[in-house]
């Protein structure tokens, strides 16, 4: 059973509990750029994490669950977004993002003027794009 699950907290709640000032400011940034690119509304997941759209997984191990899409959580070091589905390589767009790192299915970000918004619009759109040809994606 997955742990994280949406979650009936408004996303305007959480944001507004963000810490310091200048994270918080910029996870809102971070909320209205994913519900342009997304046409998605924001719906929390777990504590954390606000996530655009959904899609449900069932793996070759029968382990199945539902997950969000895409979206981001703003932690104390940095940004948490998650943009990289794993089944492509993203490697040309995030030549161009600026500074970041990369997890697992995530990407790291310090702050936002680290990188350029309009390549993370590009790839937000190139992830949801890349999971949708794995996993429907459903509206949230």
């Amino acid at each position: 059973m997955n742990k994280t699950v949406p979650t009936d907290v408004p996303v305007a709640d959480f944001l507004a509990t963000v810490t310091p000032e200048r994270k918080r400011d910029e996870a809102r940034q971070l909320d209205a750029l994913f519900q342009k690119v997304t046409g998605f509304k924001p719906v929390m997941w777990g504590p954390s994490m606000v996530g655009y759209g959904q899609y449900h997984y069932v793996y070759d191990s029968g382990r199945e669950g539902d997950s969000l899409a895409t979206g981001f959580s703003p932690r104390k070091a940095q940004h948490s977004i998650y943009i990289l589905p794993g089944y492509t390589d993203f490697s040309e767009i995030l030549s161009r993002l600026g500074k970041h790192k990369i997890g697992k299915s995530c990407l790291y970000v310090n702050k936002l003027a680290d990188i350029d918004m309009d390549v993370l619009a590009e790839l937000i759109r190139a992830g949801l794009d890349d999971l949708q040809t794995k996993w429907p994606v459903t509206p949230t």
